[in-house]
């Protein structure tokens, strides 16, 4: 079969290449997939640079956590009738292959209504926006500020916090961000670029956010301690510009402000099967309506695996990125 592959950690652009292995057979408990599509997700590109919280076998890794596809076959103790059927799962590793296995209990068969391009990001980055919003001290009628958020997650919080009756400030770093936020109908978007971007956030705020989420770094995140009001919190949730979070400690002393990570893998640790499955079908309720934004940008087969993480990270690339066999 074909693959994403890599011998040594690197820049993906240069350490992946397409090449060919033998397929993987289901074990006990898991099953094989035929990949459709596989989006390319920052924390898969982290894998491959080998700066993530997981680190593959070297040589001759294949890269990609989320796929969907139909089941090819199964391993001992799982349904033969879950042969042939539409399905996806995510938390997986070497999903950007033709074929790939998953655990039989972790796969969701996809409703019809469902397309296969939403259906293959549909847990990873909702699913981790989901629990990041129930991990937050903000409520209903409560205040919360996040950067990127014209990110995957940024514009899934936007739904989520709306259907909760929580206020959500949008901080994007560039025009036509502001102009794409209007898709997903999201309010209160902010500039970060332009001047006096902080009053603007004080002025719909009032005494400051109660939670406040950073995927940025630098010094706009650290700029978020200033934003929050008495007891809040900043959530570390990533870094995009890969610069250094320069905490001040004057408002975290004198409002009492808790700065933690969130790192959705270890959240899920401790999630229950029964809430996890409750928090994918409400997810998959809001898909089923047109109520998750899952925005799609290009797609590249396997052998166009460098210029596919490439355009995973271009700024303002549209959506996200989906590989194909």
């Amino acid at each position: 079969m074909k693959a994403a592959m890599h011998d040594e950690f690197g820049e993906p652009a240069k350490v992946l290449s397409c090449r060919t292995t033998d397929a993987p057979e289901p074990g006990q408990g898991k099953v094989r997939i035929r990949m459709k599509l596989s989006p390319i997700h920052n924390h898969d590109l982290w894998t491959v640079r080998g700066t993530y919280g997981y680190k593959p076998d070297l040589p001759s890794a294949i890269g990609g956590s989320e796929g969907m596809g139909h089941v090819e076959a199964v391993g001992e103790d799982v349904d033969d009738a879950m042969i042939g059927k539409r399905v996806t799962v995510a938390g997986v590793h070497g999903a950007w292959a033709e074929f790939f296995t998953g655990p039989a209990e972790s796969v969701l068969p996809l409703p019809e209504e469902i397309s296969d391009a939403d259906g293959a990001q549909l847990i990873a980055m909702p699913l981790s926006a989901l629990a990041l919003l129930e991990t937050l001290k903000a409520k209903e009628g409560d205040w919360i500020i996040q950067t990127a958020a014209n990110g995957a997650v940024g514009k899934i919080m936007v739904t989520l916090a709306r259907s909760r009756g929580i206020h959500l400030v949008n901080l994007v770093r560039r025009e036509g961000a502001v102009e794409e936020m209007q898709e997903v109908a999201a309010e209160n978007v902010i500039n970060t670029s332009e001047a006096g971007w902080k009053d603007r956030v004080r002025d719909l705020t009032g005494g400051g956010a109660v939670s406040a989420i950073d995927s940025v770094g630098g010094e706009t995140g650290a700029a978020l301690l200033d934003l929050l009001g008495e007891n809040g919190e900043l959530v570390v949730f990533g870094t995009a510009t890969g610069e250094p979070l320069p905490v001040a400690s004057g408002p975290m002393i004198m409002k009492q402000i808790t700065v933690k990570g969130f790192w959705a893998a270890r959240m899920s640790q401790h999630l229950s099967d029964e809430r996890r499955m409750e928090m994918i079908q409400e997810l998959v309720r809001l898909a089923m309506k047109g109520d998750l934004p899952l925005d799609v940008g290009d797609t590249f087969a396997l052998d166009a695996v460098t210029d596919a993480v490439k355009a995973a990270q271009e700024p303002g690339r549209g959506g996200k990125i989906l590989l194909q066999p």
